[in-house]
């Protein structure tokens, strides 16, 4: 299979798995590491179908999944990279605002991703060197400067230790932008960047799951996806500090930090 027809599997996969989200009832959640982590019976029902639709399609394949810890090698030829709901929180409280998240690798080099929100009916596609698209159409990331943008971010609730960091950068980029938003999914976050709905996203602690195809996205798009520090993102087991942005944006929070570290 090439890149693209792989695309169409993981597209397709995602689409059928949408169908549970979307009839979801009874929801429950259980606790993972903290009241904050959570996971629901559908998170891996979801993961599940994801796996046995993409084995299917590409045999061998491995997995870095969420949920069960599916963990396979990273430098494995053929992986996918897996969130089966991004924004489970958001999920278990009814606020719609949730994706199915998988990006493919081949020895730790991301060939493409597609994140899917299934309650708005919109598809985030990139192949590497390709660009990016939401539903078809090619989309791009915010040239202005962030002055003239809005800023997404989370409050990597996993991680209380970077509480105060957190807000004190949010407080930054509430006075330097035009306003700030706390939605809930990394994922989607990336996409607003993406798309060019916002010009920023941080985000001081994630999970390669959450942020594997985002900055594909980001990047396909026009857009720039580091550290914090402006230092490459790790594709790993780590949880690192995320920012991305359009370039001007993006530039003009670096030097926003540095005046203010």
């Amino acid at each position: 299979m090439n890149t693209q027809d792989i695309l169409s599997a993981i597209v397709a996969a995602e689409k059928d798995a949408a169908a549970l989200i979307l009839h979801a009832h009874g929801i429950l959640a259980e606790c993972k590491t903290g009241r904050r982590d959570v996971v629901t019976e559908y998170d891996r029902r979801v993961q599940e179908l994801l796996t046995e639709r993409l084995s299917a399609s590409l045999p061998g394949a491995k997995f870095f999944c969420e949920e069960n810890d599916r963990h396979d090698d990273l430098n494995a030829e053929h992986l996918f990279i897996i969130d089966p709901i991004d924004g489970t929180m958001n999920f278990v409280r009814g606020m719609h605002h949730s994706c199915i998240s998988i990006a493919y690798t081949s020895r730790r080099e991301r060939l493409c991703a597609a994140i899917y929100n299934p309650y708005a009916d919109e598809l985030f596609t990139a192949v590497k060197g390709g660009g990016a698209f939401l539903n078809g159409r090619p989309i791009h990331v915010d040239g202005a400067p962030l002055a003239e943008t809005l800023v997404v971010c989370g409050t990597a609730p996993y991680e209380s230790g970077s509480s105060a960091e957190t807000f004190r950068l949010m407080r930054l980029a509430y006075d330097a932008s035009l306003d700030i938003r706390r939605e809930g999914s990394a994922a989607l976050d990336l996409c607003s960047v993406a798309a060019g709905r916002a010009g920023l996203y941080f985000e001081l602690a994630l999970s390669l799951w959450d942020y594997a195809a985002g900055a594909l996205l980001v990047e396909e798009a026009g857009g720039l996806c580091t550290r914090i520090d402006g230092s490459a993102l790790p594709y790993d087991g780590s949880r690192p500090s995320v920012f991305a942005g359009g370039p001007a944006a993006y530039a003009d929070f670096q030097k926003l930090m540095a005046a203010n570290s």
